[in-house]
């Protein structure tokens, strides 16, 4: 029956028969027939069907809400029976909005040294999207901001807390300057996160109440595209200051703290709140927790995990 459930976690995930089979492995015709055949299980219809997926039932979407908690389980007794065996192996998938993605390393390495058979993959994506991973499993746990927006049923570990800075030109109208405002970020053209993404939306939020509009001249999804039209020394962003760190000396660009209000948000990791939780769901959180306590520098800046 487990199959069948995941047949159905697929469907709710890709909203399409042909793609939900690709990504079980099976054919179209075994999916819809496992579909049936859980239809036929509980007496009632799940799935609405016409020429193509059309949606869950009331009675398919309660199903939908079992089906996790079942597969979750399912595969939280298969890890722990196997690491019982062999220590812990498998694939940890972890979700991380782009401006926490130099934490990561910091929970990865150590984590690789201590269970050098669990295979790691890391994703960046949007806060939100981190939770509908988590929901969906397709993710075991997320690096994403704890205090901004709803988190939901999960657990929480904070690690630092973001900071932000105006990275601008060295030599523009605030190169002597110790700080700024965010009344002054407003008045500056800058190259910003895209407004799905919740930096974005802090950033956009704390310029309002400064007075003015946000109106940025560039738009990505990625820190690194951001980061080189910062290089050319024609460009200015706001970025968080534990990222502007990681990134090193920049030659002929300046990191300037903005203060009036010093804003700061905690961020931290996040995962499944389930009982029992996955082995190796356990064992990310027991490092994240560890590696909090390291933490107290004034950005929050991760250790040095390559030395």
């Amino acid at each position: 029956m487990i199959d069948k459930l995941d047949f159905l976690l697929a469907l709710s995930r890709e909203q399409h028969f042909g793609r939900a089979a690709e990504t079980c492995g099976v054919t179209q015709q075994t999916l819809s027939a496992g579909v049936k055949q859980l239809e036929n299980r509980f007496g009632v219809q799940l799935v609405l069907r016409g020429s193509r997926f059309q949606g869950f039932t009331p009675e398919g979407e309660r199903v939908l809400e079992w089906a996790r908690r079942i597969v979750a389980d399912s595969r939280a007794m298969h890890e722990d029976v196997a690491g019982l065996r062999r220590g812990l192996t498998g694939h940890l998938r972890i979700a991380a909005i782009p401006t926490a993605l130099p934490m990561v390393a910091s929970l990865t390495t150590p984590y690789r040294a201590r269970h050098p058979n669990v295979r790691l993959t890391v994703e960046s994506t949007t806060s939100a999207d981190i939770f509908s991973l988590l929901e969906n499993l397709e993710a075991d746990a997320g690096l994403t901001y704890l205090d901004n927006e709803p988190l939901g049923r999960v657990i929480a570990v904070p690690l630092y807390q973001e900071r932000y800075r105006l990275v601008t030109a060295a030599g523009g109208p605030y190169d002597d300057r110790s700080s700024v405002t965010w009344a002054e970020v407003g008045r500056i053209p800058l190259c910003l996160l895209t407004p799905n993404m919740q930096n974005r939306r802090i950033i956009d939020q704390q310029i309002r109440e400064s007075g003015a509009e946000p109106a940025p001249t560039l738009e990505s999804n990625s820190m690194i595209v951001l980061m080189t039209h910062v290089r050319t020394l024609r460009w200015a962003s706001v970025m968080p200051a534990i990222l502007v760190d990681a990134l090193g000396t920049m030659a002929g660009v300046r990191a300037i703290p903005i203060t009036a209000p010093d804003l700061e948000h905690t961020i931290g990791l996040v995962a499944p709140k389930r009982d029992p939780s996955t082995p190796m769901v356990t064992a990310l959180v027991s490092i994240a927790r560890t590696l909090a306590k390291t933490l107290d520098g004034p950005d929050g800046a991760p250790p040095d995990t390559t030395g």
